[in-house]
């Protein structure tokens, strides 16, 4: 068989899940910069980040 085995594929661990993931074709150029298992994931690490963005503002609503 040509290519790589599966088991011998690179492994990261998901930033937001921790859950373990093997490279994938479609991230060959960016392995470097990837951090998510899944588009879910890395929605939900933006939204966590917004939302702590929000709260450490000043800690009031916005007037208005």
């Amino acid at each position: 068989p040509r290519g790589v085995a599966k088991t011998d594929l690179p492994v990261r661990t998901c930033a937001r899940c921790g859950r373990p993931f093997t490279w994938r074709k479609r991230w060959e150029r960016d392995w470097d910069t990837v951090r998510y298992c899944s588009r879910r994931c890395r929605g939900e690490a933006q939204r966590a980040r917004a939302e702590a963005r929000r709260e450490n503002s000043d800690g009031r609503p916005p007037s208005g």
